[in-house]
């Protein structure tokens, strides 16, 4: 059996406009490809609101609905949930793993969502880590 080339990677993965918009060295739109695409894509899904886009109001992920709620493990699971169930739906080039939520130790309201996934073209194990900050109680 053939192992799938870096070519075949990028083919599959493709290539895009980086977002944010910015220049590369020669003053044309920077452009993304590969796993940096995926991964761009992966955290452009998750810091977006659903409703936040009028053309497609359905894209996003409900992430945002937890910031005012307790750091708890209910909270915890329902951020895992929804970063899960908005990265399945929103990326069809990657098999979502897991994701794990988790709690700074030292800055209060700051939590982590790790998310382990990989690339349905080499099954090469990948994960990003995303901060996100609630409103701690009380503070609101």
């Amino acid at each position: 059996m053939a192992s799938t080339s870096l070519t075949t990677t990028h083919g599959f993965v493709g290539r895009g406009l980086a977002f944010p918009l910015q220049a590369d060295a020669t003053g044309s739109f920077a452009l993304v490809e590969g796993v940096e695409a995926v991964e761009r894509a992966i955290r452009l899904i998750v810091s977006t609101a659903p409703g936040e886009r009028p053309m497609r109001p359905e894209f996003g992920c409900a992430i945002h609905e937890h910031v005012f709620a307790p750091i708890n493990p209910t909270t915890l699971g329902s951020i895992a949930f929804d970063v899960e169930r908005a990265i399945r739906q929103w990326e069809p080039r990657v098999d979502v793993i897991d994701v794990e939520v988790y709690a700074d130790e030292e800055v209060e309201g700051l939590l982590y969502v790790e998310v382990v996934y990989a690339l349905k073209t080499d099954n090469d194990e990948r994960n990003l880590v995303f901060p996100f900050y609630t409103i701690p109680e009380g503070e609101e």
